[in-house]
Protein backbone atom coordinates (compact mmCIF):
# COMPACT_ATOMS: atom_id res chain seq x y z
CA UNK A 1 0.00 0.00 0.00
CA UNK A 2 1.36 3.43 -0.96
CA UNK A 3 2.43 5.93 1.67
CA UNK A 4 0.61 8.75 -0.14
CA UNK A 5 -2.07 10.86 1.53
CA UNK A 6 -5.53 9.78 0.32
CA UNK A 7 -8.09 12.35 -0.78
CA UNK A 8 -11.86 12.26 -0.62
CA UNK A 9 -13.12 14.23 -3.63
CA UNK A 10 -16.10 15.35 -1.56
CA UNK A 11 -13.83 16.99 1.00
CA UNK A 12 -10.47 17.76 -0.59
CA UNK A 13 -7.83 19.17 1.78
CA UNK A 14 -6.19 22.42 0.80
CA UNK A 15 -3.00 22.36 -1.25
CA UNK A 16 -1.13 23.89 1.69
CA UNK A 17 -2.36 21.16 4.04
CA UNK A 18 -1.34 18.43 1.61
CA UNK A 19 2.13 19.93 1.09
CA UNK A 20 2.84 20.60 4.76
CA UNK A 21 1.63 17.11 5.72
CA UNK A 22 3.78 15.60 2.98
CA UNK A 23 6.79 17.28 4.55
CA UNK A 24 6.03 16.48 8.18
CA UNK A 25 5.01 12.88 7.37
CA UNK A 26 7.81 12.46 4.81
CA UNK A 27 5.64 11.20 1.96
CA UNK A 28 5.53 12.25 -1.68
CA UNK A 29 2.69 13.40 -3.91
CA UNK A 30 2.07 12.58 -7.56
CA UNK A 31 0.38 15.97 -7.93
CA UNK A 32 -2.03 18.25 -6.13
CA UNK A 33 -5.71 17.46 -6.75
CA UNK A 34 -7.31 19.49 -9.55
CA UNK A 35 -9.75 21.38 -7.26
CA UNK A 36 -6.95 22.88 -5.16
CA UNK A 37 -3.93 22.95 -7.49
CA UNK A 38 -2.67 26.54 -7.94
CA UNK A 39 -2.99 27.73 -11.52
CA UNK A 40 -0.99 30.96 -11.32
CA UNK A 41 2.02 32.37 -9.52
CA UNK A 42 -0.29 34.53 -7.40
CA UNK A 43 -2.26 31.51 -6.21
CA UNK A 44 0.97 29.56 -5.68
CA UNK A 45 2.53 32.21 -3.45
CA UNK A 46 -0.64 32.38 -1.34
CA UNK A 47 -0.41 28.62 -0.92
CA UNK A 48 3.29 28.90 -0.07
CA UNK A 49 2.52 31.40 2.70
CA UNK A 50 0.03 28.95 4.22
CA UNK A 51 2.59 26.13 3.99
CA UNK A 52 5.12 28.28 5.85
CA UNK A 53 2.57 29.02 8.57
CA UNK A 54 2.01 25.27 8.98
CA UNK A 55 5.75 24.54 9.12
CA UNK A 56 6.34 27.24 11.73
CA UNK A 57 3.51 25.81 13.81
CA UNK A 58 5.05 22.33 13.52
CA UNK A 59 8.76 23.09 13.90
CA UNK A 60 8.85 26.47 15.64
CA UNK A 61 11.27 29.26 14.84
CA UNK A 62 10.63 32.00 12.33
CA UNK A 63 11.10 32.93 8.72
CA UNK A 64 14.73 33.89 8.23
CA UNK A 65 14.64 35.30 4.71
CA UNK A 66 14.25 34.07 1.14
CA UNK A 67 15.66 31.64 -1.38
CA UNK A 68 15.65 32.45 -5.07
CA UNK A 69 15.15 29.56 -7.48
CA UNK A 70 15.90 29.20 -11.18
CA UNK A 71 18.38 32.04 -11.51
CA UNK A 72 20.59 29.71 -13.55
CA UNK A 73 19.76 28.95 -17.22
CA UNK A 74 20.47 25.25 -16.62
CA UNK A 75 17.90 25.12 -13.80
CA UNK A 76 15.38 27.04 -15.91
CA UNK A 77 15.73 24.53 -18.75
CA UNK A 78 15.43 21.57 -16.37
CA UNK A 79 12.18 22.88 -14.89
CA UNK A 80 10.79 24.38 -18.12
CA UNK A 81 10.46 27.88 -16.66
CA UNK A 82 11.56 31.21 -18.10
CA UNK A 83 12.06 33.30 -14.96
CA UNK A 84 13.06 32.90 -11.30
CA UNK A 85 10.70 32.29 -8.41
CA UNK A 86 11.21 32.46 -4.65
CA UNK A 87 10.63 30.56 -1.44
CA UNK A 88 11.11 31.29 2.27
CA UNK A 89 13.97 30.32 4.54
CA UNK A 90 12.71 28.88 7.83
CA UNK A 91 15.07 29.09 10.80
CA UNK A 92 14.45 25.45 11.80
CA UNK A 93 16.07 24.38 8.52
CA UNK A 94 18.98 26.86 8.51
CA UNK A 95 22.33 25.56 9.77
CA UNK A 96 25.80 26.94 10.42
CA UNK A 97 28.65 25.36 8.48
CA UNK A 98 29.91 22.70 8.88
CA UNK A 99 26.51 21.01 9.14
CA UNK A 100 25.67 17.34 9.59
CA UNK A 101 22.25 16.40 8.23
CA UNK A 102 20.28 13.16 8.31
CA UNK A 103 20.18 11.86 4.73
CA UNK A 104 16.98 9.94 5.40
CA UNK A 105 15.06 13.17 5.97
CA UNK A 106 15.30 14.09 2.28
CA UNK A 107 13.72 12.42 -0.74
CA UNK A 108 16.63 13.72 -2.78
CA UNK A 109 19.63 15.77 -1.75
CA UNK A 110 20.20 18.32 -4.50
CA UNK A 111 23.24 20.34 -3.41
CA UNK A 112 23.56 23.88 -4.73
CA UNK A 113 26.52 26.18 -4.01
CA UNK A 114 25.06 29.67 -3.69
CA UNK A 115 26.03 33.23 -2.82
CA UNK A 116 24.05 34.43 0.18
CA UNK A 117 23.44 37.95 1.46
CA UNK A 118 22.64 39.36 4.90
CA UNK A 119 20.59 42.54 4.80
CA UNK A 120 21.81 45.50 6.84
CA UNK A 121 18.66 47.62 6.58
CA UNK A 122 15.04 47.47 5.55
CA UNK A 123 13.98 47.89 1.93
CA UNK A 124 10.25 48.68 2.12
CA UNK A 125 8.09 48.21 -0.98
CA UNK A 126 8.13 51.10 -3.42
CA UNK A 127 5.97 52.24 -6.33
CA UNK A 128 8.91 52.06 -8.76
CA UNK A 129 11.67 49.44 -9.04
CA UNK A 130 14.76 49.99 -6.93
CA UNK A 131 18.09 50.13 -8.84
CA UNK A 132 20.75 47.52 -8.12
CA UNK A 133 23.19 50.01 -6.56
CA UNK A 134 20.62 51.08 -3.98
CA UNK A 135 19.90 47.45 -3.13
CA UNK A 136 23.60 46.60 -2.86
CA UNK A 137 24.07 49.46 -0.40
CA UNK A 138 21.57 47.73 1.93
CA UNK A 139 23.63 44.50 2.06
CA UNK A 140 25.70 43.96 5.19
CA UNK A 141 27.61 40.83 4.19
CA UNK A 142 28.10 38.16 1.55
CA UNK A 143 27.91 34.52 2.63
CA UNK A 144 29.26 31.35 0.99
CA UNK A 145 26.42 28.87 1.35
CA UNK A 146 24.82 25.60 0.30
CA UNK A 147 21.13 25.11 -0.35
CA UNK A 148 19.65 21.62 -0.18
CA UNK A 149 16.81 21.35 -2.67
CA UNK A 150 14.14 18.68 -2.25
CA UNK A 151 10.60 18.20 -3.56
CA UNK A 152 7.44 16.71 -2.21
CA UNK A 153 6.47 15.70 -5.77
CA UNK A 154 7.43 12.46 -7.47
CA UNK A 155 8.23 14.12 -10.79
CA UNK A 156 9.37 17.58 -9.80
CA UNK A 157 10.89 18.31 -13.21
CA UNK A 158 7.50 18.28 -14.96
CA UNK A 159 5.01 19.24 -12.24
CA UNK A 160 5.02 22.92 -13.29
CA UNK A 161 6.05 26.22 -11.73
CA UNK A 162 2.87 26.93 -9.68
CA UNK A 163 3.13 23.62 -7.82
CA UNK A 164 6.87 24.10 -7.26
CA UNK A 165 6.29 27.59 -5.87
CA UNK A 166 3.56 26.27 -3.59
CA UNK A 167 6.00 23.64 -2.32
CA UNK A 168 8.17 26.49 -0.98
CA UNK A 169 10.16 26.55 -4.21
CA UNK A 170 11.59 23.07 -3.50
CA UNK A 171 13.50 24.34 -0.48
CA UNK A 172 14.68 21.83 2.14
CA UNK A 173 17.64 23.31 4.07
CA UNK A 174 20.29 26.02 3.96
CA UNK A 175 23.86 25.86 5.28
CA UNK A 176 25.57 29.21 5.76
CA UNK A 177 29.30 29.81 5.89
CA UNK A 178 31.08 32.86 7.35
CA UNK A 179 29.84 36.42 6.97
CA UNK A 180 32.16 38.38 4.68
CA UNK A 181 32.25 42.15 5.21
CA UNK A 182 33.28 44.47 3.77
CA UNK A 183 32.55 42.79 0.46
CA UNK A 184 32.08 45.63 -2.03
CA UNK A 185 35.61 45.30 -3.42
CA UNK A 186 34.91 41.73 -4.56
CA UNK A 187 33.73 40.94 -8.10
CA UNK A 188 31.09 38.35 -7.29
CA UNK A 189 30.36 37.58 -10.94
CA UNK A 190 33.98 36.57 -11.55
CA UNK A 191 34.36 34.71 -8.25
CA UNK A 192 35.06 31.06 -9.01
CA UNK A 193 33.09 28.42 -7.09
CA UNK A 194 34.03 24.77 -6.69
CA UNK A 195 32.09 21.87 -5.15
CA UNK A 196 34.12 19.00 -3.71
CA UNK A 197 32.68 15.66 -2.57
CA UNK A 198 34.76 13.56 -0.20
CA UNK A 199 37.79 15.64 -1.17
CA UNK A 200 37.31 15.37 -4.96
CA UNK A 201 36.32 18.39 -7.07
CA UNK A 202 33.12 17.52 -8.95
CA UNK A 203 31.56 20.85 -9.99
CA UNK A 204 32.87 24.29 -10.97
CA UNK A 205 31.19 27.58 -11.76
CA UNK A 206 31.08 31.24 -10.81
CA UNK A 207 28.79 34.03 -9.73
CA UNK A 208 28.11 34.83 -13.39
CA UNK A 209 25.79 31.80 -13.52
CA UNK A 210 23.33 33.64 -11.26
CA UNK A 211 21.52 35.93 -13.71
CA UNK A 212 24.96 37.28 -14.66
CA UNK A 213 25.68 38.44 -11.09
CA UNK A 214 24.30 37.47 -7.65
CA UNK A 215 23.20 41.07 -7.12
CA UNK A 216 21.00 40.78 -10.21
CA UNK A 217 19.14 37.97 -8.45
CA UNK A 218 18.78 40.08 -5.31
CA UNK A 219 17.50 42.98 -7.41
CA UNK A 220 14.92 40.66 -8.99
CA UNK A 221 13.75 39.49 -5.56
CA UNK A 222 13.51 42.97 -4.05
CA UNK A 223 11.44 44.33 -6.92
CA UNK A 224 9.28 41.22 -7.26
CA UNK A 225 8.43 41.33 -3.56
CA UNK A 226 7.84 45.08 -3.79
CA UNK A 227 5.30 44.53 -6.58
CA UNK A 228 3.48 42.22 -4.13
CA UNK A 229 3.54 44.84 -1.38
CA UNK A 230 6.34 43.15 0.58
CA UNK A 231 9.75 44.51 1.58
CA UNK A 232 13.00 43.00 2.77
CA UNK A 233 14.02 43.55 6.38
CA UNK A 234 17.32 44.08 8.16
CA UNK A 235 18.69 40.78 9.43
CA UNK A 236 17.09 38.67 6.71
CA UNK A 237 19.18 36.22 4.72
CA UNK A 238 18.87 35.76 0.97
CA UNK A 239 20.34 32.89 -1.02
CA UNK A 240 20.54 33.67 -4.70
CA UNK A 241 20.65 30.44 -6.72
CA UNK A 242 23.04 27.77 -7.90
CA UNK A 243 26.43 28.77 -9.34
CA UNK A 244 27.38 25.37 -10.79
CA UNK A 245 25.63 22.29 -12.07
CA UNK A 246 23.83 20.71 -9.12
CA UNK A 247 25.20 17.67 -7.29
CA UNK A 248 22.87 14.85 -6.19
CA UNK A 249 24.29 13.81 -2.83
CA UNK A 250 24.20 10.35 -1.30
CA UNK A 251 24.34 9.26 2.33
CA UNK A 252 27.95 9.43 3.50
CA UNK A 253 28.91 12.34 1.25
CA UNK A 254 30.98 15.17 2.73
CA UNK A 255 30.51 18.23 0.55
CA UNK A 256 32.41 21.51 0.55
CA UNK A 257 31.50 24.53 -1.55
CA UNK A 258 34.61 26.69 -1.98
CA UNK A 259 34.08 30.36 -2.82
CA UNK A 260 37.77 31.32 -2.83
CA UNK A 261 38.38 34.54 -0.90
CA UNK A 262 34.87 34.35 0.55
CA UNK A 263 35.53 31.04 2.30
CA UNK A 264 33.62 27.77 2.32
CA UNK A 265 30.38 26.13 3.37
CA UNK A 266 30.30 22.41 4.20
CA UNK A 267 27.67 19.74 4.79
CA UNK A 268 27.80 16.03 5.53
CA UNK A 269 24.92 13.62 5.02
Amino acid sequence: MSGRPRYDRRLTPSAAQLLSEARTRHVRLAKLPDPVRPQSAEEAYRCQSAVIDDLLAQYGGQTAGYKIACTNPIAQRQLSVTEPFYGRLVSAFCFASPARLDASQFFMRVVEAEFGFLMARDLPPTSTPRPRDEIAAAVEAVIPSIEIVDSRFDDWLTIGAPSLIADNACHAAWVRGPLVAPWQHLDLAKQAVGVAVNGRLVRTGSGAAVLGHPLNALEWLVNTLSSQGVGLEAGQYITTGVTTEVYMAEAGDRITADFGALGTAAVEF
